[in-house]
């Protein structure tokens, strides 16, 4: 997949901009196509999984992915997105939209059609279709859109860690309990501050369009919506935690009474 998107930004850079979006449409479709075969290549080559741990594998990848282009394109490429918001696309932001504009939309169909997830989730990939879609049709803001991007899958790779140590049993271990506080930490630190902080300049700028600060509004308002479940569950483990440390040392205060004996 990583080969793809080199090859999409050498064409973008030598189309005209009435050439641009049949290029996106074809390589969108492309990338579905792509993102789709590596998904039943997982199930020919992990046939005793299940298609849900497939289909995590492929968000794996398409979460690594997208952190290492965006922040390439935001720490390297640019402009900076806090400043430079509502700027013409590059190519390479071009690429990095179309490549997980195709993943979105297979994962969206995956979850549709397995009924998996909740309205919320459903409602963050029908946003993020969307918004891409609109980003790559004006032709402008790819930079906060990548911006977005980044924010929105750099605790991907965490979450499925999560769910595959679950899954093998691994999940009540330190290293479960480490996961779920980077987890945390990363959400509120990046979805919550760093993206408020993102939405602010975003609205106070002039240049971005009208329908992509709703859209940036709307992304971050379902980040709360993310919120308010991770504080629920946050909350559920705080008093999990509780009970196993108190638990433990009336384990250990009786097996010190015993030997007192």
């Amino acid at each position: 997949m990583t080969a793809t998107v080199p090859s999409i930004n050498h064409l973008f850079e030598k189309t005209k901009a009435g050439e641009t979006m049949a290029l996106v449409v074809v390589f969108a479709i492309l990338c579905l196509c792509c993102w789709a075969s590596f998904y039943f290549i997982l199930c020919i080559i992990n046939g005793s999984r299940s298609y849900e741990w497939n289909c995590r594998l492929v968000t794996l990848v398409h979460g690594i992915v997208a952190i290492c282009i965006t922040a390439y394109i935001g720490y390297v490429d640019g402009p900076w997105p806090f400043t430079h918001p509502g700027t013409k696309n590059t190519p390479l932001q071009i690429s990095a939209l179309v490549v997980s504009l195709g993943y979105f939309i297979f994962d969206m169909a995956w979850c549709v059609y397995f009924r998996t997830e909740g309205p919320v989730m459903l409602a963050h990939h029908t946003m993020s279709i969307l918004g891409i879609l609109l980003t790559l049709l004006l032709g402008e803001s790819g930079i906060e859109s990548c911006a977005v991007l980044f924010g929105s899958e750099v605790t991907n790779p965490l979450l499925q860690t999560r769910w595959f140590l679950k899954q093998t049993g691994r999940y009540e271990t330190p290293l479960g309990n480490a996961v779920d506080v980077l987890f945390v930490l990363l959400f509120v630190v990046m979805r919550i501050f760093v993206g408020g902080t993102m939405l602010y300049c975003e609205l106070i700028s002039p240049r971005p369009r009208f329908f992509i600060k709703c859209g940036g509004v709307a992304m971050y308002a379902l980040s709360w919506a993310f919120m308010v479940d991770i504080v629920r569950f946050a909350m559920r483990k705080s008093k999990s935690w509780h009970k196993q440390r108190v638990r433990k040392e009336m384990v250990e205060a009786n097996g010190h009474d015993g030997k007192m004996d």
